[in-house]
């Protein structure tokens, strides 16, 4: 049964609803999917507006709210919505706005909206759709993992469903009509969430970043543009929305994701046979601090749990010390760790609470199986001052035409 939470429900019933949602952890953070150990999540987003209806950032407040009575049941009524919460913006507050951001359920930008804005989600944490962001719907669809055929594919079925109910501004030359004129076209931005550490170790991310750069796609930080690529993760993502269909648009990126996925592995490999010293440095200072530190800072936490999470990943660790690490991302977010205290935090308290946090939850980690992994590794004398990353100027491996890196 939808749980819509506006003027009807109350306060009590806001808070009920809300804490309902944020009790449960995302479908897309479990860890699961194809080459989930590299990508995190695939996401594709659709922009929307209603035909004859200024856009949100030209609109006045009774326009808003207009648009959002006409958009919102609309919303609420898909089937995929059956059992979902509806929230209408001012009755969330600053810190349940951001811990939707933190999970990438809403921008930033709409956590900063107010009356004439809603958000609808899914129980599961995987469709949700923003009213009056900065065009009238901002629909998403996220899964763990390389699946953005499949998110594609479950978004594009909203799309047509809403279709059905609602008249898009719509273009027969230029296509879907939005807010910032690079969306103009497919409307759509579908992005991938890397974990790619030993690019980062090996000193080629730059390079890769680059070479992404030259075939018009974009790279940027943790939560989207202008962000810092915490904790190793960036979020590639296309460019362009003009004059190519969505299918192609999926489709390239793909075949760019796996590449990087390909360099991703190859220098985890290069990093366990010629430089694992750097490598077993990395990953036991990591273990050593997570489980015996007692503040800790957000950006220095998630760095901290990369190398956790890249020890997971090659072994040294087992598969149950890998759901903590997951778990960990997402649980000490500064809005996360903040929702579940009695009482407004201080930094200092936060960083304090975060440590706590993860020596509870790692308090059973076991060292990192050194002997074990480095005896099924055939490794490579390292020779002092040897470059193992691509010399300056050089393209990483592979093809250099269009579509490649």
């Amino acid at each position: 049964m939808l749980q819509t939470c506006g003027e009807n429900w109350g306060i009590k019933g806001v808070i009920m609803a809300i804490r309902n949602i944020l009790s449960k952890s995302s479908d897309w953070l479990r860890g699961e999917g194809p080459h989930h150990q590299i990508v995190v999540s695939s996401r594709v987003r659709l922009a929307r507006n209603l035909s004859g209806a200024p856009f949100p950032g030209w609109a006045k407040k009774a326009e808003r709210t207009q648009i959002l009575e006409r958009i919102r049941p609309r919303v609420e009524e898909l089937p995929e919505m059956a059992d979902a919460f509806s929230f209408a913006c001012q009755d969330l507050s600053a810190l349940e706005k951001q811990v939707l951001v933190e999970r990438h359920l809403i921008s930033r930008e709409h956590a900063a909206k107010g009356p004439g804005s809603a958000v609808v989600m899914n129980k599961r944490q995987t469709l949700s759709i923003m009213i009056n962001e900065e065009d009238h719907l901002r629909m998403q669809a996220i899964r763990s993992g390389l699946q953005l055929r499949a998110a594609f594919k479950a978004l594009n079925k909203v799309d047509s469903e809403l279709e059905q109910k609602v008249d898009f501004a719509f273009d027969p030359v230029l296509g879907y009509l939005t807010a910032c004129p690079s969306n103009v076209g497919t409307g759509m931005r579908a992005s991938a969430m890397l974990h790619v550490p030993a690019l980062v170790l090996s000193e080629q991310i730059n390079q890769v970043i680059q070479a992404v750069n030259k075939i018009g796609l974009a790279v940027r930080g943790l939560y989207g543009e202008g962000t810092e690529a915490l904790g190793n993760l960036f979020q590639i993502s296309n460019q362009i929305t003009l004059g190519e269909r969505e299918e192609e648009i999926i489709e390239r990126l793909q075949k760019v994701i796996l590449q990087i996925i390909d360099h991703e592995q190859n220098a985890r490999q290069t990093l366990l046979q010629q430089r694992s010293n750097t490598l077993l440095d990395s990953i036991g200072r990591s273990y050593g601090t997570l489980r015996h530190a007692y503040s800790m800072g957000s950006k220095e936490a998630l760095n901290l749990l990369s190398l956790a999470k890249l020890g997971c990943d090659l072994g040294f660790y087992s598969e149950e010390q890998q759901h903590a690490v997951d778990e960990l991302f997402m649980e000490t977010q500064p809005a996360h760790l903040q929702k579940g205290s009695p009482k407004k935090l201080a930094t200092e308290e936060r960083d304090t609470l975060r440590a706590d946090i993860i020596r509870r939850k790692l308090a059973e980690f076991q060292p990192p199986d050194v002997a074990g992994v480095m005896a099924r590794v055939q490794v490579v004398p390292q020779k002092t001052g040897e470059e193992t990353a691509p010399a300056e100027g050089t393209e990483p491996s592979g093809e250099s035409s269009e579509g490649a890196l």
